[in-house]
């Protein structure tokens, strides 16, 4: 079996799962969603779409609440408003259905340890229900190219963590998903393991699938990345095309900028309170190209460190 059927039969089978067969459609809609912990929103009211093909970066802060939208986005973490839908199925009221056609990498992975790195392949492949020869195939093609085929026989335990990370990419890649959700990926490999990694994202979304994943390594994000979203304190703060976001600038330097604005308009309004808000917008410098807010002071001074 060559492998486009292979490709063209899984799909077709996730397809089935999922109910839906619109390539137009979006493979991931996050909307209006709340997650809150006691009086704090982790996530506050964030909306946004990846459509087929996409290799979308999520980027922010620790504790910007990243982590706590992907994991209600595969399932572990419930939400408290809003909608999550994946390939047209709501998380909410079908989550197994979405599970089918997703895959997830979390950023600190557990994998059984009793288990040789082939037994664990193949464990995850029987739970999607993946053909033993379509399995074997991308299972051969991928532990090659990410140098693990000669290590499929030890027991995980002796795995270290790039080798780790290495059999769960493999693990998330066996059964084609339609929606691939990625937490700090890159994490613990080799340069040419990351070089592989990233052709591999590639590939999957040039056969119709989506990429979502967040890292803090800004650089990869914007290389990889068509479209980006910046989340700050459970906010979008941006949101787009990575070229749009980006601008002329590094998609470092937005971030940057964002977080330096905020704390000169967080003074500027401390100042300003009774003034009204119209003033402290203005001293802060506030951009609407789009919709990010700039600060003069904040691109001075990180001008100044990059001399």
């Amino acid at each position: 079996m060559n492998e486009g059927a292979t490709v063209a039969q899984t799909k077709a089978t996730a397809e089935a799962h999922a109910g839906t067969c619109d390539v137009t459609a979006p493979v991931l809609m996050v909307k209006d969603v709340v997650k809150a912990f006691g009086a704090k929103r982790a996530v506050d009211g964030v909306s946004l779409e990846v459509m087929p093909g996409d290799i979308f970066g999520f980027v922010g802060h620790n504790g910007a609440g990243k982590t706590t939208l992907i994991r209600a986005i595969v399932g572990v973490t419930g939400f408290d408003e809003g909608d999550i839908r994946v390939a047209g199925q709501s998380v909410r009221t079908d989550a197994l259905a979405c599970k089918r056609v997703t895959a997830y990498v979390p950023d600190n992975p557990d994998v059984y340890e009793f288990l040789t790195g082939i037994q664990y392949l193949n464990y995850i492949a029987d739970l999607y229900a993946v053909p033993a020869d379509v399995r074997r195939e991308r299972i051969e093609a991928y532990a090659d190219r990410l140098g693990l085929t000669s290590a499929l026989g030890d027991l995980v335990s002796s795995y270290s963590h790039g080798m780790r990370q290495k059999l769960v990419l493999i693990s998330a890649l066996v059964h084609e998903p339609v929606l691939l959700v990625l937490d700090e990926p890159f994490v613990g490999l080799d340069p040419e393991a990351s070089f592989h990694v990233k052709e591999m994202l590639r590939e999957l979304a040039k056969r119709g699938s989506a990429v979502f994943f967040s890292s803090h390594v800004l650089e990869v994000v914007e290389k990889v990345c068509d479209k980006v979203a910046i989340i700050k304190q459970g906010k979008l703060r941006a949101c787009g095309p990575t070229a749009e976001v980006v601008g002329d600038e590094s998609l470092e330097d937005v971030f940057l900028d964002m977080i330096e604005s905020d704390a000169a308009q967080g003074g500027t309004h401390a100042a300003d309170d009774q003034d009204g808000s119209a003033q402290g917008a203005a001293a802060a410098g506030v951009s609407g190209k789009r919709g990010r807010v700039r600060s003069a002071a904040g691109r001075n001074g990180r001008n100044g460190r990059k001399a």
